[in-house]
């Protein structure tokens, strides 16, 4: 696999700059959405994941209902499904929708607020080692032949068994920035979530990741998620980012003001402090690694954002993968109209890219 490239949906029209209006839930949209990034050549779309959206995994099945090759990332915190019956629902959407296209983002919770809107009091410390046994159980319920029984901390079971089983492997995503998050993830996780940090922190957290995951015996690989602002020229291109921040701040005003909590709550998460700091340092990371939009969210989600034409933005991106990224999450401000943009362009100039590194390190053999 030479790149991954993943782009987010959601069932109704919004963003931070864009604001959210219509439905709640609009199919209509939703499969729209779908289908553009299907179009735009994507791999896979994540469906997000808080204590009040609508629910992941029928949002998931739209999605693949609507679209024949795209597949999902259905993100989901551990603690409210079994992970015994998270297993044959992944199993199931897998045999009903096409081999490969389900795949499934581990969310510990950065907020104790949003927890507790779905009856979660667990400490965060207790929420990763749940996560941990929750990845144990359903990864032995997706490829166990036989039934087994498991007694843990947070689970226990008597025959576990799943008579329907994924025709391939359903890669296992997982995000979190703190020392419980690096080790449940290095040990159990397929591929680590990262937000846009700058080339020097993204380094070396990948170094700090893959040494955990080397104590196990494992590699992992890494997702990188990032939002591109892109125009023909670079001077459009900064004052399209201008334009963004100014509207999410007219947003914020018309909300009474202060900054914009993602994480619907006081947001406890390492990586949002991470990228509070690095905002708080300057607002211009790399050459073209934007905080302005992050700056206002108080360092909460996917926020930083590449700025430049697209064959900047791209050039960005592949340091990036010369670290050993190999999933790009990409997402806009404008998202559907965005998503068509990239299809033009900067999706397949990232393919070229990526498959140019990739035959070059063929080439150059072992080392």
């Amino acid at each position: 696999m030479s790149i991954q490239i993943l782009g987010m949906v959601s069932t109704a029209y919004g963003s931070e700059s864009a604001g959210w209006r219509g439905p709640v839930v609009d199919p209509g949209y939703l499969a729209d959405f779908a289908r553009a990034h299907e179009e735009a050549g994507f791999d896979r779309a994540l469906v997000a994941h808080s204590a009040s959206s609508p629910e992941g995994f029928a949002a998931a099945a739209h999605v693949l209902y609507n679209t024949e090759r795209l597949g999902v990332l259905i993100a989901q915190r551990p603690g409210f499904i079994q992970p015994t019956l998270t297993a044959r629902k992944l199993a199931t959407l897998d045999n009903l929708t096409g081999a490969g296209r389900v795949a499934i983002h581990h969310i510990t919770g950065g907020s104790d607020a949003d927890q507790r809107r779905d009856g979660d009091f667990e400490s965060k410390e207790a929420r990763y080692r749940r996560t941990a046994e929750f990845i144990d159980v359903l990864r032995r319920t997706l490829t166990s032949d036989e039934p087994f029984d498991h007694e843990g901390e947070f689970y226990r079971f008597e025959g576990a068994f799943s008579s329907v089983k994924p025709h391939g492997q359903v890669p296992i995503f997982f995000g979190g920035q703190s020392d419980d998050a690096i080790r449940v993830g290095g040990r159990w996780a397929d591929v680590y979530a990262l937000w846009g940090e700058p080339l020097a922190q993204t380094r070396d957290r990948i170094e700090l990741i893959r040494a955990e995951a080397a104590q196990h015996g494992r590699q992992i690989g890494f997702s990188l998620s990032v939002r591109p602002i892109v125009a023909e020229t670079e001077d459009a291109a900064w004052e399209k980012a201008d334009a963004i921040r100014r509207a999410f701040e007219d947003n914020l005003a018309q909300n009474g003001g202060g900054t914009w909590r993602i994480g619907r709550g006081e947001n406890s998460a390492v990586g949002a402090k991470r990228l509070k700091d690095e905002a708080d340092e300057k607002l211009v990371h790399d050459e073209r690694l934007w905080f302005g939009v992050t700056q206002l969210t108080d360092g909460g989600g996917n926020s930083t954002a590449l700025v430049g034409t697209p064959q900047q933005v791209v050039g960005a991106l592949l340091k990036y993968y010369d670290l050993g990224i190999r999933n790009f999450l990409i997402r806009g401000f404008d998202p559907l109209q965005d998503v068509r943009d990239w299809g033009k362009e900067l999706v397949p100039l990232l393919r070229a890219g990526a498959a140019a590194r990739q035959e070059a390190l063929i080439a150059a053999g072992p080392r």
